[in-house]
């Protein structure tokens, strides 16, 4: 799937502005964005494509915080170890 709400991401400036806030509101403040960039057409498959942008770095930063110990990445993220395996394999991180 492609990023589409890479290039509709704020600047980097914004970030540094933004990073106090919570996840929730930086993911707002981006669908409100994207929202405005569809230029009349309709969103498809938004569910999946917002998963997966912001599931591929929460396991990137959880497995740093673990050292890739997969073990102990489950139990942070509450996840069952196979079903974390086959989520990191459909981001090809493993």
């Amino acid at each position: 799937m492609t990023g589409i709400l890479n290039h509709e991401l704020p600047t980097e400036a914004v970030f540094v502005e933004r990073r106090n806030q919570p996840i929730r509101q930086c993911i707002t403040h981006s669908l409100q964005i994207y929202f405005a960039n569809l230029n009349g057409h309709s969103p498809a498959g938004l569910y999946e494509l917002v998963l997966s942008e912001v599931e591929r770095p929460l396991f990137e930063a959880v497995l740093g915080q673990t050292g890739g110990n997969l073990s102990k990445a489950a139990q942070i993220l509450g996840l069952n170890r196979n079903t974390l395996r086959a989520r990191l394999k459909k981001h090809s991180l493993i």
